[in-house]
This record gives structure tokens, sequence and C-alpha cells, in this order.
């Protein structure tokens, strides 16, 4: 079958989808993936068709929304920075869109664009979606992320409020969305956004392992389904292990990482963060979009540029990171200690997560600069971090959430065209 994939954002939100399109491809389908220009040469290197969608962005011009992003604390007000942000391209997307459609057996989205929801329903083509953190699926068992629910209520109460704090909150996301881009989704023919959370698509692909995120016990709908973590790996550059080797005299040695989080100024949190971290301590910063400098007379801090994560991790003796989806996944799949440093989103659930798994703890954003080296005593000075860290891989190893993926949507197409044939 031909299958359009389609995701926008950082590389956790663009990852996982090419290890998805690479294992659909090896089951013998035909696979395209739309998104922006940016990543082009990484889909095309994993052996997948790209084409591309507007804005035509590059690096400062990503690291600036999501500078913007970094300062709305509200998930909501968050949300809403996106879909202003994007208002003005929508037309042209959904134009590129409709073009590639024909001839397409399945159009696979991320959680975050359900207008593509209206395209594919216009072109009778069927719709899954893709959510890379769990706390979006609504259940009576639990509320919304950060949302309280009254223990203290009887087991049906507590049901019904949950089912009213999940209803409420579809109500609010799709009032956001259809407010920031309605003359956008209206000029197009597509419907308003409806049902957020609860029906997106009537198959949405957790891309996480069901035995460690999922609630135990909690009613979920069936359209929802845990495939297991979809994880791939930019290439690796074989020079790096023997400059990192050199640097850490072979010895395993804390690794920070705070992927696509952008700072105003980062070179003055470098500069708090060099005048509190011990001399004889090495350790290993990724630059990333905060783009942290390397300043003159830190010979034990070595600063690196972009690398597959699972290449640098394998020298971390600790992963210090802000708790993304994609950075957890290979946080977890290292099967070293964690510290995470949340930033925005749905950070803080990974973390919290974390600490679940024991693998371990959260340290604030204001002050990791100045705390970070006794945070990282006592996580290493904790066996049981390491332990449980070790058993979280061991895991996850055993899992292959790419190929499970590719059954669900191929189970998902047959039962689509079911009616069809039978008729």
């Amino acid at each position: 079958m031909r299958v359009i994939l389609t995701s926008h954002g950082s590389t956790g939100d663009i990852y996982p989808v090419i290890a998805i399109g690479v294992a659909l491809r090896r089951a013998g389908h035909s696979v395209c993936f739309a998104t922006i220009p940016h990543y082009q040469p990484e889909i095309e290197a994993a052996g997948l068709e790209f084409y591309a969608l507007c804005p035509n962005w590059e690096m400062p011009d990503l690291a600036y929304w999501m500078g913007r992003l970094n300062k709305i604390r509200s998930p909501i007000y968050q949300l809403r920075e996106i879909y202003v942000g994007a208002r003005s391209y929508i037309p042209e997307m959904i134009a590129r869109m409709d073009a590639i459609m024909p001839e397409t057996d399945l159009l696979v989205s991320s959680y975050l664009f359900p207008m593509n929801k209206g395209i594919a329903d216009r072109h009778g083509v069927p719709f899954a979606t893709l959510a890379f953190a769990p706390h979006v699926i609504p259940s009576p068992d639990y509320p919304p992320e950060n949302i309280p629910s009254p223990h203290w209520l009887g087991r049906a109460t507590r049901r019904a409020w949950n089912r009213w704090l999940w209803k409420t909150g579809n109500a609010v996301v799709d009032r956001v969305i259809n407010t920031s881009i309605a003359d956008a989704l209206r000029a197009a023919g597509l419907p308003k956004v409806r049902n957020f959370f609860s029906k997106p698509s009537e198959r949405v692909l957790v891309t996480l392992s069901e035995q460690l995120f999922r609630v135990p016990g909690a009613e979920i709908d069936a359209r929802f389904r845990y495939t297991g973590y979809c994880r791939w790996q930019s290439a690796e550059n074989p020079a790096l292990d023997a400059e990192v080797r050199e640097f850490t005299d072979g010895e395993k040695v804390p690794v920070l990482t705070f992927g696509s989080m952008v700072y105003e100024n980062s070179g003055a949190w470098m500069e708090r963060f060099i005048r509190h971290w011990p001399r004889d301590r090495k350790i290993i910063v990724q630059r990333g979009w905060a783009q942290f400098p390397q300043f003159g007379d830190t010979d034990h801090i070595k600063i690196i540029g972009q690398v597959s994560h699972d290449q640098l991790f394998r020298h971390a003796s600790a992963i210090i990171h802000h708790g993304g989806a994609g950075t957890t996944a290979s946080a977890l799949h290292a099967g070293v200690p964690q510290i995470v440093v949340p930033h925005i989103g749905d950070q803080t659930f990974f973390g919290s997560e974390v600490e679940r798994f024991g693998c371990g703890f959260r340290l604030a954003k204001a002050r990791w600069p100045e705390h970070l080296h006794e945070a990282l005593d006592r996580l290493l000075g904790n066996p049981e971090h390491a332990r449980h860290a070790k058993d979280v891989q061991a895991r996850l190893l055993a899992e292959n959430g790419p190929q499970k993926a590719v059954e669900e949507l191929e189970r998902f197409v047959a039962e689509k065209r079911r009616p069809a044939v039978a008729a």
C-alpha cells in the first residue's frame, strides 16, 4: 500500500515517524514522509521518499519558535502559540497535502495536526494518528495531566469527575485550535476540529512501551494502541568515539543534553554552570538548540555538536536531559541513571515517570547550573538508580515498536477495506 506520513516539530516528533516509515518500507509498502525541508537529508538518508511542506524553516527559525514556546508556561497557551505561528502557512500546507492524496491508501499524522483528518476524509483515505506521550489518552480512571482527581471520592464519582474533565479539556483545546485557524480551515473547505483528545482518529498509535507507561487497569478506548518505542538514530560519527575517549581517558562521564530547548542567553547559563562545576570532574555537554558555547580554560568540560544519542550515551555514567519524549526514550534505552530538568510541555510528565521507574529524579531548571554536581553525587551514590535503569533497558530492548506499528497500521487498513469487499 501507499502510505503518507507527516509530522512537524523537533527531532522527537520526526525520528519516531522515520522509524515507522523504514519498517513500513521493509514490509513492502511505498512510503512518503511529508514535512518541512529541514529534515529532508535525514529522511532521504533513511531511504524514504520526501515531500516538502511549508514553511521552509532552517535551524534559526525553529529555534526562534521554540524559544517563544519556552516562555509560555501553560500547555494550552503553548498549543495556541503553535497554531497561531502556523496559521499563515496552513492554506499552502493543506493544498500540498491535497495534491499527494490521490492513490494514497493511508495517511498517518502527528497528533498535533488534527486538520489532516479532514484532508484524509474528503479523499476517502483511512487516517491514523501518532501520540508520543500517553497522558493525552483519555480515561475515566485518571484525570488530564496536572489536574487533581479527588482520591477520597468513591470510584464511580471519581470516574464521572474524570470523564467531565476530559470532556471539558476536549472543548477547550478544540476551541483554541478552531479559534486560531478557523479562517484557514474554512477557506480550504475543511471542518472544524472536534474531540481532539477522545476521537482524533479511528486509530491512534501510542509510540511508547505499554508495560512501562500504561496505567494498570485503566480503561481506554480501543482506538488507542500502544506499539512500544519507535526509535530512529542519525548516522554515527566514527571519529567522535576516539575524540571522546581521549577526553574521558576511557572512563564514563556525565553527559548533559537539552536537545531542542532554547536559552535567550546560553552563554550566561554556561558561565553559571562553569563557576560551580568542580574542575576535577569531567562532563560532556551537547550544544543542542541552545548552542551552549565553549569557553576557554575549561578542559574538564567538552562541548559537542549534533550526534546520535545512542553513540553519545555509550560514554555516559549518567544522563542529564530535559525530558523530551525522544531524549527520554534514548536515555531509558541507554540503561544509565538520569536527571531530568523539565523545561516545557510534557517534560514534567516524563520526569515524573523517570522517578516512578526509579531511574533518577528531577531538578528544577532555574537552579541546575549551581546544583547539578550535588545532584549527580546523590544520583550516582544510590546504586538503586543504576539497577532500575538496567532493568528498564532490558525490558525495552525486548520490544519492537516499529514492527508492531506496522502490524497495527496494516490491520487498520484491512478493517477499513472489509466493508467495501463485502459490498
